[in-house]
């Protein structure tokens, strides 16, 4: 089986202080040997730690359409911030990627997709966090699971890791794939989720590092 982790970032994130190198150690020490890194608005991150991990790297992007968030996995090429919903999803698939839906009700998040954008999106869509464990109400994750069982949709669950003591929190158990989209989802299909909340204060360390990535001018 292996245990993956699905949304994390890297130090290529603005709010996030993890090189590359300390992330794939920390995965090493917990046995993560499954990863989806999900930077905002890059894969230069991903491309970087799959160069210096033994295990598999999944290419992706948290990508921030003009609606809102919408997330980018199995990619070749990076995808630009700022395109309509639509647009950043038909990207996606255009790379044979696979669409999955971050956070989609957290209200407390500026950056979560919209709802009119979520509705139009969703029939492209292949998977639902429905949960992550930087959602502050139970609530928001209880509505994402709802969504993901009414369009039968794949789930997971993730850290959402920005820091190295979220990383391992969420993950999900998965057989051993062939490395392809298809057979990442043949996978999921038979995931088992394990979940387990941060506390909201980890959003203070993400402020604080996106402040100081500004002031340093990264």
């Amino acid at each position: 089986m292996l245990k993956t982790e699905l949304h994390v970032h890297t130090d290529f994130s603005p709010d996030c202080a993890t090189p590359p190198e300390k992330l794939v150690a920390r995965c090493q020490k917990l046995g993560i040997n499954c990863l989806a890194v999900t930077d905002h608005n890059t894969i230069q991150g991903a491309l970087a730690v799959q160069k210096l991990a033994p295990f598999q790297v999944i290419i992706g992007e948290e990508v921030k359409s003009n609606a809102g968030e919408i997330t980018g996995l199995f990619l070749t090429e990076e995808i630009p911030q700022g395109l309509s919903p639509m647009e950043t999803v038909k990207e996606i698939k255009e790379q044979g990627g696979l669409v999955s839906i971050p956070h989609p009700f957290d209200k407390l998040r500026r950056s979560v997709i919209v709802p009119d954008a979520l509705k139009e999106v969703l029939p492209y869509a292949d998977i639902v966090e429905v949960f992550n464990a930087r959602n502050t109400f139970s609530s928001a994750n209880d509505l994402a699971m709802a969504l993901a069982q009414k369009h039968d949709l794949l789930m997971t669950s993730v850290s959402d890791s920005h820091t190295l003591l979220e990383l391992g929190r969420c993950y999900v158990e998965i057989p051993q794939f062939d490395g392809t989209p298809a057979g990442f989802m043949n996978a999921l299909k038979r995931a088992r989720l394990v979940t387990k909340k941060i506390s909201p204060a980890i959003h203070i360390a993400t402020t604080f590092t996106k402040f100081s990535h500004r002031l340093r001018g990264k």
